[in-house]
């Protein structure tokens, strides 16, 4: 049977764990229903979207094989290595970059959820070139500083700013999850990442240029491999955490940035007007409009 979800969210009814992801591009797949247990335990406050029981899981995924691809940290090729063995993994379509439903990244207090995926897709004489996968990862409390937005649609998501300002503003862990899928020299990522954060702090101040030289000695220094994982996480929105790893999972924070107008301008520049991921911002207007609903 040939389905499109925009959305899924897994949760065992006898330990209220769960999981949710979403995507823009959700290949035709089977649907396939069973138990399935994550690895955090809260009640559910998505429950009341589920027309499923609440003893299975909704793992339609985005990947076009319809499969679920094993994912081991030891190593930055495992991105790339598949097995049908393990389901905990969401396949971002337009790079085969498989990511894991839920994440506990260096310096955060609570395992996170994959909402959304994309890519990051850079022209270079009218042929398209695949950069690197992005994936969306929040805590499901979110969901309690959006209530304001409940039952708005994808498109008046997209249009209005405010929206992923709230989320930005919301007081809970965040994360990007940037998985390179070429090789990339550290100073040519810093480079396109500091064009597009300059125009967005339009007066610097003191701290601000101190943590994007900060940023700058981080990247400058660094070759991305593919495979690369390159973490931004948002404590709050005066907190952000920097870990890079080329070889799996890292397992230590490279950076604290606590610079108001840097950390926002990180956030904007995927989410904000003229987003270097299109398919990620798409990704996460379509699947809180399905949370929400």
């Amino acid at each position: 049977m040939a389905v499109v979800v925009g959305v899924g969210v897994g949760l065992n009814s006898n330990t209220k764990t769960f999981s949710l992801f979403s995507s823009t591009n959700i290949h035709n797949s089977n649907l396939n229903l069973k138990s399935k247990i994550f690895g955090f335990q809260q009640k559910n406050p998505f429950s009341h979207t589920l027309s499923l029981p609440l003893s299975t899981y909704y793992s339609t995924s985005c990947y076009h094989k319809s499969k679920r691809l094993l994912f081991s940290p030891k190593s930055a090729a495992d991105i790339y290595s598949s097995s049908d063995e393990d389901e905990d993994l969401i396949v971002e379509p337009n790079t085969n970059v498989k990511f894991q439903s839920v994440l506990s990244v260096p310096g955060c207090p609570t395992p996170l959820s994959l909402l959304a995926t994309g890519y990051r897709e850079k022209v270079f004489a009218i042929v398209g070139v695949k950069v690197y996968a992005v994936g969306l990862y929040t805590n499901v409390s979110i969901t309690k500083s959006l209530k304001a937005w409940k039952s708005r649609t994808e498109a008046e998501f997209q249009k209005d700013s405010s929206f992923f300002n709230s989320i930005y503003r919301a007081p809970t862990e965040k994360t990007l999850q940037i998985v390179m899928v070429r090789d990339i020299d550290g100073k040519t990522f810093w480079d396109a990442l500091d064009s597009a954060i300059s125009p967005r702090i339009k007066a610097p101040t003191p701290a601000d240029e101190s943590a994007l030289s900060t940023f700058r000695i981080i990247f400058q220094q660094r070759s991305l491999k593919k495979g690369t994982l390159v973490f931004l996480t948002w404590l709050d929105p005066s907190k952000m955490l920097v870990s890079i790893s080329a070889d799996g999972s890292p397992s230590t924070v490279d950076a604290t940035i606590e610079a108001t107008n840097v950390n926002l301008a990180f956030f904007n520049i995927f989410f904000g007007d003229a987003p270097v991921s299109p398919s990620l911002k798409a990704a996460v207007c379509k699947g809180f409009a399905q949370i929400l609903r």
